[in-house]
């Protein structure tokens, strides 16, 4: 049963791999694979819930982009990655599409590659830390293996920036008929040890910031088992713009 269940929800959020050649242009007139001057650089970082793939579900980072945009914020999207969907603009803005999410990938993988991406993007002054540990749990990979590559990836963002600010998700459940048995156990266990995470390794001048996007998230969020719809989306956008708005730079 706990197979078959895995293999479901495995198969659910690995993604078609895409084109990504169509030219972005940033909320802050920069381009993908430029180094950023913001201010405020931010890398959406994990895996196909920050990826999204449109029109199937979506991401959460085109909700947060329009909030920060209203909001006045300076800022850029960074990351590796670029989203070739189509979306609409934004008080006359290109959507930003920059980010650091690749569907399926686990914890180790984000660790292996992490220092590279940081080398070829620049320093990120804020990264968004989606659903840690997501994808090992349907691969039933062994839990302490995911708290420790969640620790190493968040000490590699603090040697490579000291100040960095990393707001952490206790990540949003899948759909409920599916949270049950093993995976409601590992939900319920990182839920608490993100907690923890963010406690041990915040220091006087990087702040890590646990981010509760499951109190309150429904099925109704849901476009498929684990991925989020439009409202979804915007669920999780406005947790973390109203985390943002408090460690934002003016």
């Amino acid at each position: 049963m706990r197979s078959t269940l895995l293999t479901l929800l495995f198969s659910a959020l690995i993604l078609v791999s895409c084109d990504k050649d169509e030219e972005v242009i940033t909320s802050n007139g920069g381009q993908n694979n430029t180094q950023s001057t913001s201010s405020n650089k931010i890398m959406p970082f994990g895996a196909s819930r920050v990826e999204g793939a449109r029109p199937d579900y979506e991401s959460y980072r085109y909700e947060l982009w329009k909030q920060l945009i209203d909001g006045g914020w300076e800022f850029d999207f960074i990351g590796n990655e670029l989203d070739d969907a189509s979306y609409p603009n934004y008080n006359n803005l290109s959507f930003d599409g920059d980010h650091q999410g690749i569907g399926g990938w686990t914890s180790g993988q984000l660790l292996d590659a992490v220092s590279t991406w940081i080398t070829n993007t620049g320093s990120p002054d804020i990264v968004l830390f989606s659903s840690p540990g997501g994808n090992d749990a349907l691969q039933g990979l062994p839990y302490d293996d995911v708290i420790s590559n969640i620790n190493a990836i968040i000490d590699i963002l603090q040697a490579d920036n000291p100040n960095v600010t990393i707001i952490i998700e206790q990540m949003a459940p899948g759909n409920s008929q599916i949270m049950t048995g093993d995976l409601e156990a590992y939900f319920n266990q990182i839920q608490s040890d993100v907690l923890t995470i963010a406690t041990n390794q915040s220091d006087e001048n990087s702040m890590v910031i646990a981010v509760d996007m499951y109190s309150g998230f429904t099925d109704d969020y849901l476009a498929d088992d684990v991925h989020y719809n439009v409202a979804g989306a915007q669920f999780i956008a406005d947790r973390y713009y109203t985390v943002l708005t408090g460690v934002l730079a003016d």
